[in-house]
This record gives structure tokens, sequence and C-alpha cells, in this order.
């Protein structure tokens, strides 16, 4: 933080949480934390200080996050269907079940101190079963379609509608929205307390919001790829900083 004493002026810190992949770097192969800098960038020009929560023991996810000020929760590999109940689709990833432990134990901590969250892709639909959803495992098999995910590390291209009178709406403003889209899995049974604040024409669930408590925001499809919608971001960064300030004034 900076020291002149202005709101304004504090850069909160944000909590990322990140991938463990194998890296090779000259005569080095390891294990590695890994994250796309593209989600770095997002937070940094938004005001914020990025923190990385590589996956590890999750009974220590209170004390990581005590000092932050904001979470967000990334995209990666599926979560694994047996945690909420289902058999497991041909077509869905190897469970992690280290980064799903992690996540999960660090969403509930930022629940409990009512920390500002956003979940992007892979994060969204955490989120909604840590609140006792489910999930579409393969959406070619369920929708009978292939636009959320063209594969080869190229974004495919959707528009959702974002509905009027949401959080999401305050942020991005409402009706059409082109976002940037790497998936094959989404929202089926929506979680407790959650909103569905966007959709798709196919009527796929493409964001979500909490409902009562707490600023939680969480879309299907990837901001830190689409400048417009780095948006979240910054209104991220923005309820991290008066988050920040209210922890302060509370001591």
């Amino acid at each position: 933080m900076v020291s002149n004493g202005s709101e304004d002026a504090v850069r909160p810190l944000i909590g990322v949480t990140t991938y463990l992949e194998r890296a090779q770097q000259g005569v080095w192969d390891v294990r590695a934390s890994f994250l796309p800098a593209q989600y770095l960038t997002s937070v940094t020009s938004s005001g914020g200080i990025a923190m990385l929560l590589p996956p590890q023991d999750e009974t220590t996810a209170d004390a990581a996050i005590a000092g932050l000020h904001g979470l967000i929760l990334t995209g990666g590999a599926d979560v694994q269907p047996e945690l909420y109940g289902d058999e497991r689709h041909p077509s869905t990833d190897a469970a992690r079940t280290d980064r799903d432990a992690w996540e999960l134990a660090l969403f509930h901590a930022a629940e409990r101190r009512q920390m500002p969250v956003l979940a992007i892709c892979r994060g969204l639909q955490l989120v909604n079963v840590a609140r006792g959803g489910s999930l579409q495992q393969h959406l070619p098999e369920s929708l009978g379609t292939d636009r959320y995910k063209v594969g080869g590390g190229v974004f495919a291209e959707n528009e959702v509608t974002v509905a009027t009178g949401t959080r999401l709406a305050g942020i991005l403003g409402d009706g059409g929205l082109r976002v940037h889209s790497y998936h094959h899995q989404g929202v089926d049974r929506l979680g407790d307390g959650l909103v569905v604040s966007a959709r798709t024409d196919d009527g796929l669930v493409q964001a979500v919001e909490d409902s009562v408590n707490g600023y939680l925001v969480g879309v299907q499809w990837h901001p830190e790829e689409n400048a417009e919608n780095r948006r979240l971001f910054e209104d991220l960064v923005a309820q991290a900083r008066e988050f920040a300030h209210s922890e302060k004034e509370a001591r």
C-alpha cells in the first residue's frame, strides 16, 4: 500500500490460483506453479497486486488468504465429477484432486471472510459445485454443439446475454456481449444461493453471482483474453480495495 492515506491509492492484494504442471527450463524438468501471464497482467493493470496460490495443503487455506483482499479462481482442467456425485464421462479430464481440494478450501475460506471473489471458467464450475450444484460433463453431447471449445489453443467467440439488474450488468452492461470461450463443460444444477446473470441463446449458464451475501461473480468465459471484459478485474480490484479499507477500519 502507498502511504498517503487515500483509500483510492490502496493496491489490494489479489490471490490468484495456479496449476501445478510439468515445466522444462535448461537442465530442469520439474513440476512448477504455472499460470498464463494474462491473468497477472489483468490484475496489475487494474490496480491490484497479484499473489500466486499454487495447490498445497488445503488445511492452510485460511492462513493463506489471511493477508489478501480478493481471490480469483482461474481456469484449467475439469472439476472431478465425484465431487457432485456423478460417474465420470469418458471425455472428462483426469482428476486434479490437489487443485480441487485446495481451491474448494480457498473458496470456503474467502466466504467465511466475505472477501471478494471472481471465478473464471473452471472457477465458476468449482463455485457451483462448492454450493451443491452439478455440471454437464460434455456439452457436445448434452447440447450437441462444439461452439464453446474449438481446440488447438484457439478461443471460440460467443455472444452471451447479460441479465438486467444484476451485478454483472452493472459492470459490463446488460444485453449482448462478445466473449472468449474455451470449455466443454458447463453448469447443470445451479448451486445454492447463486443466481444466473448471463446465458447464451442455447440456455447454457454463462455467469453467476451470489444472491444475498458478499461479492461473488463467476463467468464461464475468459475475460483475461478480452480487453473490454477486463472491466471484471477492475471491478474486483475496486471491491477488494473497499474490503481492505473496511478491514482496516474494523481493527
